[in-house]
């Protein structure tokens, strides 16, 4: 777990050639030193440590050196381009047709013919461009005005207890958090759930209680009461 750690988020998220082969080896080298006796455990121990030193320090020289970088975690394929899919690329990464549909399918894509460009990223995840008839309209193609977003939604009380590291990032204060609890005559004892956001108004759904919309200040987007022990139920849930 240590190691595993230090080496970042990236050995568990889109892993490359580089992050498959470091978790698999980090993972044999510690099943070994948890149930293999026959062998000597200080000499594990060791291996783990060299190996893990050996791929912190690939993927820092992988950060600075770009050459480095493609020859350790490989480069995207590209496997449809302008519409035509490309079968020497596919031929070459041994990517076959199913695999192709599968991915399209997995991004609500059922007709190959919608696609414009689709790329096979160096973690295994296909990055997919539409053809522009078949794109979704936003909110500047039809003109529409879009509000900026203010700030970031900050959740304030979870489980009933208050957030003091995110009023202190945010500059807000306890005291400023009772006063805005009190003006709904609510203290913090009250509330299971607090979130300053950018919304005006939202709906909030728990077990027995809604809270539909909630005309709040910009101090508070919304709050969920703590309710008393409920029977038996199924559990409902929060919508926000």
């Amino acid at each position: 777990m240590i190691t595993s750690r230090i080496l970042g988020k990236q050995t568990i998220s889109n892993m490359t050639f580089h992050d498959f082969v470091s978790g698999i080896t980090l993972g044999a080298i510690a099943a070994n030193l948890a149930f293999n006796d026959k062998l000597n455990h200080w000499l594990i121990v060791v291996s783990l440590l060299m190996f893990f030193g050996i791929s912190f320090l690939v993927s820092k020289i992988a950060l600075k050196n770009r050459a480095w970088n493609r020859l350790v975690s490989g480069t995207p394929t590209v496997v449809i381009e302008n519409g035509k899919i490309l079968e020497d690329n596919m031929r070459k990464i041994r990517y076959t047709l199913d695999s192709l549909a599968q991915s399209l399918r997995e991004k609500d894509i059922f007709n190959m013919a919608e696609v414009e460009y689709a790329c096979l990223e160096d973690h295994g995840k296909l990055s997919v461009k539409k053809k522009s008839e078949y794109e979704w309209v936003t909110r500047k193609d039809l003109k529409l005005h879009a509000a900026a977003v203010q700030s970031f939604p900050v959740e304030l009380i979870m489980d009933g207890i208050i957030m003091e590291d995110n009023l202190a990032h945010n500059g807000l204060t306890v005291q400023w958090l009772e006063q805005v609890l009190r003006q709904r005559n609510k203290s913090v004892s009250d509330v299971f759930y607090a979130v300053r956001g950018t919304q005006i108004s939202c709906i909030l759904t728990t077990i027995g209680t809604t809270l539909t919309n909630l005309s709040i200040s910009p101090g508070l987007t919304a709050l969920s009461p703590r309710l008393p022990s409920a029977p038996t139920t199924p559990h409902q849930g929060r919508n926000l």
